[in-house]
């Protein structure tokens, strides 16, 4: 026997040293294919990145991955204790890998044949998941034991199961608790439940077969495992496993929770993260994006423009339903309740239009299923508007029941108004609005169309239409800086051009075609006059005009070199235009638009922060600004002035700060260093400014001659707002095919734009509705009374909580008492005199004579009409 037990212990020995030499050995072979396992301390989780607005709601989110980072402290222990039990109960005792459980899941697999017990330990999966494949080979495995050694010497359990729950996958692009509890359930790890819990701690297992959501009834079995485990482990009592084991399974897909829909506007805050960091990083880096837009402007933003497409869309008539489901009078059967749901539930929804179902038709009334399973009644109220859509131009007679309408079976919208639910139908229209700050070119609000979903084309930055008399403005200005004034005469008369080129006379016309003859350039602004601007653009020349209008921001390959020009054949975006408005609106400073304030990374490390060029009001009127100083002014005092100037603006809109040099990596030893403002260049004179917004107050506000009022463009902002310190210009092109209106304040400047995304169709004509009384839009489609109400809408929330300005008068404009027929200067004060505005040196020297008209009739006298 003896002999036999030193035979065996040698060859036990032997065997030993054997082992322990091959697994040296299968080291150093495999060494060369290890990762450096360092790089763990240093990963990055791949997290998406989310966009908020300035005051921290979310807007949108974008990655590949579902992932919310959390310290292993904010991770509750019942979670912790929950993921122990099921997948490594021996974690705080083995050294990354477990023997013990080795040799228990070797036991199992020789007894039943089947591995029904897995022996990876949660430091196995941190090396798996992190450094290798799921490749089921010999190799890796043996690549996983080395490397989750390793581990275990680098960091401390809570790093180990911090990364590890962090990491893991759980289905439906969930990595992590955090984004688990989430999505399955739209909370945070710290509000689930016991039983949600431990759902989410038998995913590791199979992700997909175990998914609550597509497989509750295994999801429900896996639950009572993990359970059972916790028990076992001492973890919850049992009449805490007898509770949550008995909970239904209530898990429901949750997105990402949105709280602000304004996706045109996140939309450019992806494209512009991805053009700094490149896909990957903007994408995997869990930046948060703030943009500048805020709650309360977004939706008033939204609804303005929802609300005003609906109008028009509503008011040219109805186009049917959307389809026929079934059709009585072809004796088809109506559809179950429950199939019709089911087709709802298959509809996708726009904005705050809903698909819905006509079952019954009544008198005056219908009943209906809404998407969301919901049975409501439309009324006559709400059906009484849809008359026959015809064409752009033409609409049917007005119904006199509900079965003129629709029929039982048709798929329609619907939208709820005061808690009554309303016929409708999807805009055909398209339109967009664009508000920015005057001072920075901070964006406030944008919607670029009636819905994302409908269509991602965002025409407040992309679509380039005709602008019509929105260019007015600034051909005006062009005139300013060539000796006319605010008082100057141009003859307001046909004009009846021949065109060699053509072969024809042109002949541009007003619209309304009425022609008041002399009319002074305020005036002639204010009622946006057609044959008045061609005459200025003769008289300036089209070069000098486009060179004047390129310092406003306009390209000038999108400004036609005709005469055409005058009356808008100019192709810009909302946003090109309301952006050289707003210099109008700051005194001359051309500001750039931004939408993003600040970026963030995962950790809250600021990583970039706008640095907008600002409008300087406390400069001079004749300082122009050159390398963020102003000339005029020595160093010091435009620094004070520029000082407080960021300061006011600070205080006011929260203005941030930019940087061109960025890390997506915050670098705590050197911490990111945003640059400062800069004063936005002059590109007109304060003076110039203030004239051109002195005349588009006129078209708001109009004014009198003769003892009578007249009334500008703009006249229904005025009713509607009731405030001095607003301005604006409507704009309409050729056959009403674009729609817009721009206008100011203080505060804000905001373009708003209607028309077809088809070049061919035009807005067209709205006749009268018998149903619907005298509250209601009928006519001819225009700037005034198309565009104009979306920007009246979003002024009236806006400037709400803004305290109406008084004028502020530039140090070099001198008021005059002029003479309202001829524009020179009056002696007497009365009905048809005015206080006039005069850049200094421009004003006129003359007066009117007793003979007033000596002035258009004697030659040897300096006329006063161009």
């Amino acid at each position: 026997m003896w002999k036999w037990f030193k035979r065996f212990l040698l060859i036990a020995l032997f065997l030993g040293f054997a082992g322990v030499a091959a697994i040296v050995g299968m080291y150093y072979y495999i060494k060369p294919e290890l990762p450096d396992v360092k790089t763990i301390t240093e990963v990055q989780l791949q997290t998406p990145m989310k966009v908020y607005s300035a005051d921290g709601l979310l807007i949108s989110q974008f990655g590949e991955k579902r992932r919310i980072p959390l310290a292993i402290e904010d991770i509750p222990l019942q979670m912790i204790n929950a993921f122990l039990a099921t997948e490594d109960s021996r974690f705080y005792q083995h050294p990354g890998i477990d023997p013990i459980g080795i040799v228990r899941a070797a036991t199992v697999y020789i007894a039943s044949g089947h591995a029904k017990q897995g022996a990876s330990t949660i430091t196995q999966q941190v090396a798996r998941n992190y450094f290798l494949t799921r490749e089921k080979t010999l190799i890796r495995k043996i690549k996983e034991v080395f490397i989750a050694l390793h581990i275990e010497q680098l960091l401390t359990k809570e790093e180990i199961l911090a990364l590890y729950l962090n990491k893991i996958s759980l289905g439906y692009r969930s990595y992590g608790v955090g984004a688990a509890a989430q999505v399955y359930y739209g909370k945070s790890v710290d509000e689930l439940t016991l039983a949600q819990t431990a759902v989410i701690a038998g995913l590791p297992k199979a992700p997909s077969k175990l998914n609550p959501i597509y497989s509750p009834e295994n999801a429900r079995s896996r639950r009572a495992v993990v359970l059972m485990r916790m028990l076992d482990e001492g973890y919850i009592t049992r009449a805490e496993y007898d509770e949550a084991n008995a909970e239904a399974i209530t898990a429901s897909y949750h997105g990402a929770e949105i709280e602000l829909n304004a996706a045109f506007v996140a939309e450019m805050a992806r494209q512009e993260l991805v053009e700094m960091f490149g896909e990957d990083q903007a994408y995997n880096q869990g930046l948060n994006v703030y943009t500048t837009i805020t709650e309360k402007s977004q939706l008033a933003a939204n609804k303005a423009l929802v609300d005003n497409l609906i109008s028009y869309d509503l008011r040219h008539g109805f186009r049917g339903p959307i389809e026929k489901l079934w059709d009585q009078s072809k004796g088809e059967a109506a559809w179950p309740m429950q199939k019709i749901f089911d087709h709802l539930a298959e509809q996708p929804f726009y904005n705050v239009l809903s698909p819905a179902v006509v079952t019954q038709v009544n008198e005056k009334e219908i009943e209906v299923l809404v998407q969301g399973g919901k049975a409501g009644t439309i009324n006559w109220d709400g059906l009484k508007w849809a008359r026959r859509f015809v064409n752009d131009k033409r609409q049917g007679p007005p119904p006199k029941r509900a079965s003129d309408i629709v029929n039982a079976g048709d798929m329609i919208w619907v939208r709820a108004e005061e808690d009554e639910l309303i016929l409708s139908q999807l805009p055909d229209t398209s339109g967009a609005l664009v508000a920015l700050n005057p001072q920075d070119g901070a964006i406030q609000a944008l919607v670029g169309g009636f819905d994302f979903k409908q269509s991602k084309f965002n025409r407040a930055t992309m679509a380039k239409r005709q602008v019509g008399s929105n260019i007015k403005p600034f051909l005006y200005s062009a005139a300013l800086e060539n000796n006319y004034t605010l008082a100057t005469l141009v003859n307001d008369s046909p004009i009846n051009h021949w065109d060699a080129s053509l072969g024809k006379a042109w002949r541009p016309k007003n619209s309304p075609a009425v022609y008041d003859g002399p009319i002074r350039i305020r005036v002639a602004l204010a009622k946006s006059k057609n044959v008045v601007s061609v005459r200025l653009i003769r008289s300036v020349g089209i070069g000098p005009v486009i060179e004047h209008l390129s310092k406003f921001g306009f390209h000038k390959e999108d400004l036609p070199p005709y005469e055409t020009l005058a009356l808008g054949a100019a192709e810009l975006t909302p946003l090109e235009v309301a952006t050289a408005y707003a210099i109008i609106a700051n005194g001359g400073f051309k500001i750039s638009p931004y939408v993003i304030a600040r970026i963030e990374d995962a950790y809250g490390n600021l990583i970039y922060q706008a640095a907008p060029d600002l409008a300087c009001t406390s400069c001079g009127p004749d300082i122009a600004v050159a390398d963020g100083f102003t000339e005029g002014l020595s160093e010091d005092q435009a620094l004070a002035a520029f000082d407080e100037q960021i300061l006011t603006l600070n205080e006011i809109e929260g203005n941030t700060d930019s940087s061109e040099n960025i890390d997506p990596v915050a670098n705590p030893s050197k911490p990111y260093q945003a640059p400062e403002s800069k004063i936005a260049p002059r590109v007109i004179s304060g003076a110039n400014a203030f004239l051109i917004r002195e005349a588009l107050s006129s078209a708001i506000w109009g004014g009198t001659q003769n003892g009578e009022h007249w009334n500008g463009t703009g006249w229904r902002a005025g009713r509607a707002l009731n405030r001095r310190d607003i301005a604006g210009k409507t704009g309409t092109t050729n056959e009403s095919r674009d729609a817009w209106f721009s206008g100011m304040s203080p505060y804000s400047v905001a373009t708003a734009w209607v028309g077809f995304d088809n070049h061919s169709r035009v807005l067209g004509y709205a006749s009268y509705n018998a149903n619907l009384g005298n509250q209601q839009v009928t006519g001819g489609e225009f700037g005034g009374r198309t565009a104009m109400p979306a920007w009246i809408s979003y002024m009236a929330s806006f400037l709400e909580d803004h305290p109406e300005q008084k004028k502020r008068v530039p140090e070099d404009i001198v008021t005059k008492t002029i003479d309202l027929e001829t524009g020179l200067l009056s002696r007497s004060e009365g009905a048809n005199t005015r206080s006039e505005y005069f850049e200094k040196g421009t004003e006129p020297t003359r007066y009117v004579p007793e003979n007033q008209n000596d002035i258009f009739t004697n030659p040897d006298e300096e006329s006063e009409l161009f």
